[in-house]
């Protein structure tokens, strides 16, 4: 093992390890662009590369460019984020997107000042689209880098915390190269997702592990310190099945703001007693009866919801039912793969049609 004062920079190290062992192949980094890499940038926020890459390469074949987002119908977006989750994602996304349409520029701004100024775009992703496309040399912190480098400095403290970003953020800035950025932030997010992984790290394959001080120190499986523990609440909502002679759902837009935000959804009530309540004011004809169907878990970040579906089968009349409101419609089971529905939803819906 070499003495410490003769290895390399970390950040040459970690340039030399991206160029022959990092990834290349990713979609986002062909015909690299800006937009391209903002799109992947927020898609993979809370979200894994192998299930990023289906919907970022049917995303950008549906919105190829900036000007495609910005005119598209906020269905259409949402349609294409469905499962991701996160929809705040989606809708900051075509929000920049028109942003930037309005103001009269041809594609998102090359400076960091500009671009954080833009919804949904923070201090790390606005630092990786022009570090990735310019090479710019910009830090960035997202999980990856902030396990990596809270590991190689034994850095103790949960990195969400503000006090622990503080000093990872000097950190990053400090080690920080004037040339091969985009090698340099690349190559840190791939050592996080390839090597540096949160449990069972392959220290013996990392290109900085010499003068790692969580391995120095056997304190790898430790560090990055844990975020604190909360017990997780259990929510539970009825869902409102509600089909028409013709075999059209009845789905409702949610608020743009909270969970599915701006998503169509089944109509939700807290508790049985509220949908019965809502049958009889609304249906000129009382349904014969509620079918219950299988209830089943959804995990959000931070709570668990048990969805408890009725089918109710409705008479001809009860069509008034999504005329009163503009934000209610029956639609066919066969149109809601163009309507931007969660994940838990769709799979509802999805088991209806088979059977």
């Amino acid at each position: 093992m070499p003495a410490i004062s003769q290895v390399e920079p970390f950040s040459q190290r970690v340039i030399v390890w991206q160029a022959e062992h990092g990834r290349h192949q990713l979609p986002w980094q062909k015909n690299k662009t800006r937009y391209r890499v903002w799109v992947s940038e927020i898609m993979l926020q809370q979200t894994q590369v192998a299930t990023v890459i289906p919907y970022f390469e049917k995303f950008i074949q549906r919105f190829p460019d900036l000007a495609t987002l910005a005119l598209a119908p906020r269905d259409d977006v949402l349609a294409h984020w469905s499962g991701l989750g996160y929809y705040a994602r989606a809708r900051n996304l075509q929000r920049a997107a028109q942003q930037v349409q309005a103001q009269g520029e041809p594609g998102l701004p090359a400076t960091l000042e500009a671009l954080v100024e833009l919804p949904g775009i923070g201090r790390s992703t606005a630092a990786a689209i022009l570090s990735l496309t310019d090479n710019q040399p910009l830090a960035i912190l997202d999980g990856n880098v902030k396990r990596v480098l809270a590991r190689h400095a034994a850095v103790d403290g949960w990195t969400g915390s503000a006090a622990v970003q503080k000093t990872l953020w000097q950190m990053a800035e400090q080690r920080m190269p004037i040339e091969g950025a985009q090698s340099y932030n690349q190559g840190l997010m791939d050592l996080g997702s390839m090597v540096c992984t949160r449990s069972k790290p392959s220290c013996g394959d990392c290109p900085v592990s010499v003068d790692c001080q969580a391995l120095l120190l056997q304190r790898t499986a430790e560090l990055p310190t844990p975020k604190p523990r909360k017990t997780i609440p259990r929510k539970q909502a009825v869902f409102a099945v509600m089909r028409n002679p013709a075999g059209e759902v009845l789905i409702e837009r949610r608020p743009p703001a909270g969970i599915w935000g701006g998503l169509w959804c089944l109509p939700q009530y807290d508790d049985l007693a509220s949908l019965q309540v809502d049958l009889q004011k609304e249906c000129v004809d009382q349904p014969a009866e509620l079918n219950p169907l299988d209830s089943f878990e959804h995990v959000f970040s931070h709570f668990k919801l048990t969805l408890e579906p009725y089918l109710i089968e409705l008479a001809a009349a009860d069509k008034k039912l999504a005329i009163a409101e503009e934000n209610r419609q029956f639609v066919p089971l066969s149109q809601l793969a163009h309507l931007g529905l969660p994940a838990p939803i769709r799979q509802l819906l999805g088991r209806l049609q088979v059977d």
